[in-house]
């Protein structure tokens, strides 16, 4: 029969039933199934991380759509204000070129 967490020695339960796992998969597995809970609760706690990081994403997520619009405006800026630089050498290169036709 398969020792139950809540009977190994390894196993703290809290008020509030919080449960603290003090066993190692590497040095004091009790029982094989341990290894198999073991990697349910690693799991668990990996869901239980994504899900917070998702949580932050969504909260950044209208921040970083204003912040690249607000770029993409000054960029588009940047490009008008420099457009006479391309206009006026874009004319004086058309008046270098001799004149092809006869």
């Amino acid at each position: 029969m398969m020792i139950q967490c809540k009977d190994c020695e390894f196993c703290e339960i809290a008020p509030g039933n919080h449960r603290t796992f003090k066993c190692d998969p590497f040095i004091n597995i009790k029982e094989p199934e341990c290894i198999a809970k073991w990697q349910l609760i690693r799991l668990d706690m990996l869901l239980a991380s994504y899900h917070g990081m998702q949580k932050w994403q969504e909260k950044l997520a209208p921040l970083q759509d204003k912040i690249f619009k607000y770029m993409q405006r000054e960029i588009e800026d940047i490009d008008e204000t420099d457009k006479w630089k391309l206009d006026e050498n874009d004319q004086s290169d058309e008046d270098d070129k001799p004149d092809t036709k006869y």
